[in-house]
């Protein structure tokens, strides 16, 4: 006669022909999310639709980016290029700030690396009009960071302007 252990009688484990217990699998706990629609725990109750003026703000952003976007591809291509030089010059000046524990808004990092991009990211698409491939691409690049003359950006350009 065998024995059986409690083991193997919980609800929880099923036995096996040779005595071992295995864990049966369990039901979903019905609390937890998933990542499609939102589980409730109880039926009655639904989720509060959310206000509406997040939404609205994201609108006012994108219409400033398709703006901004305008902007830069009314822009000829020897100022595009400027700027992009200025403007790395201001991050490279904003580091300088951050690393010398001075006052600086980290916000502008972010602005003006997008900035750097989108000014990229046209001249790009001019080089693509033109018909240039990638690999022509970066050898104009190279070319034209070899022939950039580093000079103060706009802002110390402004400051020995008011001295």
């Amino acid at each position: 006669m065998a024995t059986m252990s409690l083991a193997a009688a919980s609800p929880l484990t099923a036995s096996t022909p040779h005595g071992l217990a295995v864990s049966a699998p369990r039901a979903p706990f019905l609390g937890l999310r998933s990542f499609g629609a939102p589980a409730t725990r109880f039926a009655g109750l639904a989720a509060a639709p959310r206000p509406s003026g997040r939404g609205d703000a994201a609108v006012v952003r994108m219409a400033k980016r398709e703006q901004e976007l305008e902007e830069i591809r009314a822009m000829e291509t020897e100022n595009l290029e400027q700027e992009v030089v200025d403007l790395k010059g201001e991050l490279f000046l904003l580091r300088l700030k951050r690393s010398a524990r001075q006052e600086f808004k980290s916000s502008e990092f972010g602005r003006m690396r997008k900035r750097v991009a989108r000014l990229l990211t046209v001249r790009r698409e001019r080089e693509i009009e033109q018909g240039i491939n990638k690999r022509n691409s970066r050898k104009l690049d190279r070319k034209w960071k070899l022939g950039i003359v580093v000079g103060p950006p706009p802002s110390l350009r402004e400051k020995k302007e008011e001295d």
